[in-house]
């Protein structure tokens, strides 16, 4: 994949900055809320967006399972991690990362949050089988080993690629690998300066088979399209805040 198109982008959004401050709230409140609204309703979560905004300001909705609501709370609380990971120096470390899992199922499965899977699992609707749970943390060193001596001079979008669709390949943790995949994958993307992604629950069928045919056959170049492609619409509201064209 040509990533030349992408880079024009970054540096035309870099011209114009640092971002003013109302625009810079603006855009973060309307990045959390898609983002959480697109991530849940892949896992399942029945919460409309318009729902999903209003459990973010702390309003209970009516008919929707306790569990919907934490989910949305979590997610948010999630992000923030990653935005201040994202703007530090620290490397990415299975701590960074079994943290994020932690933000993401707290409250909803204390006993596994933040702790790789002690059982073996299965991917609903995938041809491809997780690695048994007891190689799991090998799994995840060799994870962390690729990362840090292959994946860091790949360009950013093609590492948060990686790491997402090789995160999900391992399926370290019992539940909750979807969300921390896509909130791993963002860190990548703000830590390279690019903005986050969200990939839209009505393209969560093209997502689950880009993602199998990576796992199964070794060809990671429709997913590294699809994220591409999802990283050239999350310029848009920047450009469209900020009145340019």
């Amino acid at each position: 994949m040509n990533f030349s198109h992408l880079d024009l982008l970054k540096d035309k959004l870099d011209r114009y900055r640092p971002l003013p401050d109302t625009v810079v709230r603006n855009l973060r409140e309307n990045l959390w809320l898609r983002w959480t609204y697109h991530s849940n309703a892949i896992e399942g979560n029945t919460l409309t967006l318009r729902e999903t905004k209003v459990v973010l300001e702390g309003v209970t909705v009516g008919g929707k399972t306790l569990r919907e609501h934490l989910e949305v709370i979590n997610h948010q609380h999630a992000i923030e991690f990653v935005e201040t990971l994202a703007q530090g120096t620290e490397k990415l470390s299975e701590w960074q990362i079994k943290n994020i899992h932690q933000l993401v199922l707290k409250y909803l499965d204390d006993e596994n949050a933040g702790k790789y899977r002690t059982i073996n699992v299965l991917i609903a609707g995938a041809q491809h089988r997780p690695p048994s749970f007891l190689q799991a943390p090998f799994e995840m060193a060799n994870f962390m080993e690729q990362y840090h001596t292959q994946w860091v001079t790949q360009h950013p979008v093609e590492r948060a690629a990686r790491v997402h669709s090789e995160l999900v390949k391992i399926h370290p943790f019992a539940d909750g690998n979807g969300r921390t995949a896509r909130l791993l994958m963002n860190l990548e993307l703000l830590k390279g300066g690019f903005p986050a992604v969200v990939l839209p629950v009505e393209q969560r069928l093209t997502y689950y088979e880009t993602l199998d045919k990576a796992h199964v056959e070794g060809d990671y170049e429709p997913f590294l399209v699809l994220i591409g492609k999802l990283v050239v619409e999350s310029f848009a509201p920047y450009w469209y805040a900020l009145g340019i064209e």
